[in-house]
């Protein structure tokens, strides 16, 4: 993955295409797979991770499928290192 990711960005553009005929659809194949086997069921809980049948933590995705999730819908456009600070609200 690190050898995708560092020919993607500092690759020529022929590379670039190349890698995105070739190994796109694999990559997308196995985010599809990762996703479908962690997908929270009727109870929203993992059916993959889960530990207990009669477990009472409240229903939430697993770390599998959120981490994939937050990969995909998060941009990486700011620099590493310079991380925004979160900001909550206090009422």
């Amino acid at each position: 993955m690190a050898t995708l990711v560092r020919l993607a960005s500092t690759g020529d553009d022929e590379t670039a295409v190349e890698l995105a005929r070739c190994e796109l659809p694999r990559v997308v194949t196995a985010v599809k797979a990762l996703l479908d086997e962690h997908t929270p069921d009727e109870h929203g809980r993992c059916p993959t991770c889960r530990t207990r049948r009669w477990s009472r933590r409240l229903p939430s995705p697993c770390r599998a499928y959120l981490g994939a999730q937050l990969a995909l819908t998060v941009g990486g456009d700011e620099p590493s290192g310079n991380h925004r600070k979160h900001l909550r609200s206090v009422g």
